[in-house]
């Protein structure tokens, strides 16, 4: 009799035990699934019965466990996953395949005192997504002459999503925008989904704005703004040689993409808080259409202005499209963007 008040705590943790393992089944069936239709060697079809397989083998080791409780359903499958994750963990990133021309090239620097010499910065001339003029070069920078540090912020899939491009100023008037992006092969296109499976390794591009801002505000038609950042000098020169390392441990490394962990944002994120220690995290460097309200609140803008008048100024778009292929874009775009002043017109195109 003293046994009895324990038979219905043991039901109970019998029954949490079950549910976790279902869960825990029916995640790895789905997640399974969908990294072989990913990254199984061969053609869709093959990569697409590889899924299934793996879906239905999940489903009936879930189902003679729940409906036998076999101990061999529960010894299988558990090493099923560990061949499935050492499978996984096999796959490398590369830098050598059929990429797309436009992260055809990797960005490298050489530091050489105050000057960092850029290999391969893009500066295409769009006509239109599939028209364009390759052009890849290699531009030295003075980071003496270090001014300014701008944040982009291009929306293509609603207002909680956009890219993250971080551009550099210099008292020549000149600019380089650097941006983290997929690294595409050239008949791949963007898929959230796919960044979550190694659909892509990660690429870091130095460019003309010419080329990095105006085919997304006027071939693709995306909605840009442009923010100033209040940053002192040393932060803006320790930020741009982040950009620079990060590009040469790709060169060197390559990585993968992944849509939450390794995008444009929070690398962003990991090489700002170098300089600036005890950033918070927060949901909108996932979110990063919501970037703004994040910085403002950490008091990264100009100071003097509202988010509203930040945002409204900052409306770059229309300003592109008028100013199109000028040699005086980058002008052009920030005219009426709040805390910038009257800007120096480019001298001419650093070789």
């Amino acid at each position: 009799m003293t046994e009895q008040p324990e038979r219905p705590r043991f039901h109970l943790v019998g029954a949490i035990l079950r549910i976790l393992c279902t869960l825990a089944i029916l995640s790895f069936a789905i997640w399974g699934a969908i990294a072989l239709f990913y990254q199984a060697p061969g053609p869709i079809w093959v990569r697409s019965v590889a899924a299934a397989a793996w879906a239905i083998a999940s489903l009936v080791a879930l189902f003679v466990y729940l409906r036998w409780r076999s101990r061999l359903a529960s010894l299988i499958y558990p090493v099923m996953i560990a061949l499935l994750l050492f499978w996984w963990g096999s796959i490398p990133a590369s830098n050598s395949r059929d990429w797309a021309d436009e992260v055809g090239q990797m960005t490298s620097g050489v530091v050489n005192g105050p000057e960092v010499t850029l290999a391969n910065v893009r500066n295409f001339d769009w006509r239109t997504p599939t028209d364009y003029t390759v052009r890849w070069e290699n531009r030295t920078y003075d980071l003496d002459k270090l001014s300014s540090v701008d944040l982009l912020l291009s929306y293509w899939a609603g207002p909680a999503i956009a890219h993250t491009l971080v551009s550099f100023g210099f008292e020549d008037g000149t600019f380089v925008t650097f941006s983290v992006e997929i690294r595409k092969e050239r008949q791949e296109s963007f898929s959230e989904i796919g960044g979550f499976f190694k659909e892509f390794e990660t690429s870091v591009i130095a460019a003309d704005e010419r080329d990095i801002v105006r085919v997304r505000t006027n071939i693709r038609k995306e909605d840009v703004y442009l923010y100033r950042i209040n940053m002192p000098k040393p932060a803006m020169r320790s930020l741009f040689m982040a950009y620079v390392d990060q590009a040469n441990n790709l060169t060197e490394t390559p990585q993968f993409y992944n849509t939450v962990t390794a995008n444009c944002t929070t690398i962003v994120y990991e090489m700002v808080s170098r300089i600036v220690p005890d950033l918070p995290l927060d949901y909108r460097l996932l979110f990063s259409g919501y970037l703004p309200a994040y910085i403002a609140g950490v008091n990264g803008f100009t100071p003097g202005f509202t988010l509203d008048q930040l945002r409204q100024g900052g409306a770059i778009s229309k300003r592109a499209q008028a100013a199109d292929a000028a040699p005086d874009f980058s002008q052009k775009i920030r005219e009426g963007v709040p805390g910038i002043a009257p800007l120096t017109q480019p001298q001419s195109t650093l070789n």
